[in-house]
């Protein structure tokens, strides 16, 4: 069955994929037939020419605000779920990574920085000067990406990864944080965190999931990346000390116990990072899938696992999601 692009794949992340590949390879025909998704789940070409896309945020009137790993974000004008104009509406910026819309403003995250451009459908055409709602973030870029939404309570979650594959982060790095919208009230929300890439609430229990990405150069199979559910504040997630909630990492694991963390609530599986997760509703997911609410996730493949050739969606259904 045939759905509307923008208003379910676009929702559910699924998009993504074909954002990065269009970018990627955006004069040849994209082999869209490797991607691995869930019964019921189409996926195509949305737009093409947006490089570097990452993050998307939809806009009220047929715009989709597109975050990138480059200096640019973009908005998208589309009909038909088929992209008809695409506009660079900031550039120059440091890896800006993360978007979200809030009472017609779009909230953009750089590395260290969180720009807000008021008013924004009213003037993709003008280079909108943004201003800026906090700079207090750390400058490093190794996982310096930053996803962002605004959470069911109004404030805007904000991840700072780890500043390296495996190490123990100084308090500002390897969490989950959340600020009010004009950039006070800063407070961690979740530690423990490697590198979250993606996370929604449950539109019932308004609780808090998210995917973290695992660390390298633990072989093959180990550790899973994860699917962490945090149905409260100053829960902590296990790294650098352990990691899928069993597995004690060989160089810190001596110092905590694994039992000391929340294990995740599903192991994804090892070394594919995870690029996007949402909550999409019953009624926007296929047949197949529509008897409950689901998180939808996305995987692309990683040059650090000698099979990983593919990229991956797929829907999982945990506890309360």
């Amino acid at each position: 069955m045939k759905r509307n692009l923008p208003s379910v794949a676009l929702r559910a992340g699924l998009a993504c994929v074909a954002f990065a590949l269009a970018q990627a390879a955006s004069a040849e025909r994209l082999p869209l037939e490797r991607i691995k998704l869930p019964p019921g789940f189409e996926i195509s070409v949305f737009a093409d020419g947006v490089r570097d896309a990452r993050s998307l945020a939809l806009g009220r009137n047929n715009v989709l605000f597109v975050g990138t790993r480059a200096d640019r974000v973009y908005a998208v004008r589309y009909r038909d779920a088929k992209a008809t104009q695409v506009l660079t509406i900031a550039s120059g910026l440091n890896m800006p990574n993360g978007v979200a819309l809030r009472d017609g403003a779009l909230y953009v995250a750089e590395v260290n920085r969180i720009l807000r451009f008021d008013d924004i459908e009213a003037q993709l055409e003008g280079r909108p000067k943004p201003a800026v709602v906090t700079d207090r973030f750390p400058r490093e870029t190794h996982h310096g990406l930053k996803f962002i939404r605004f959470g069911p309570d109004g404030w805007l979650y904000v991840p700072v990864g780890a500043p390296c594959n495996i190490c123990e982060p100084d308090p500002r790095h390897g969490m989950i944080s959340r600020i009010h919208t004009d950039g006070s009230g800063y407070e961690v929300f979740s530690r423990g965190v490697r590198n979250s890439v993606g996370f929604d609430w449950d539109p019932r229990t308004r609780e808090l999931w998210f995917t973290d990405n695992g660390r390298d150069m633990l072989g093959d199979e180990l550790p899973s990346d994860e699917l962490n559910h945090a149905p409260k504040p100053e829960m902590h997630f296990g790294y650098p000390y352990c990691h899928q909630g069993d597995a004690a990492d060989p160089e810190f694991g001596r110092k905590r116990s694994c039992s000391e963390f929340s294990p995740p609530a599903v192991k994804l599986g090892p070394t594919w990072p995870r690029s996007a997760c949402a909550s999409t509703p019953a009624r926007a997911s296929p047949p197949s899938t529509a008897t409950t609410s689901s998180l939808p996730s996305t995987a692309h493949g990683t040059a650090r696992r000698k099979s990983a050739t593919e990229s991956r969606a797929w829907s999982s259904k945990a506890a309360a999601c």
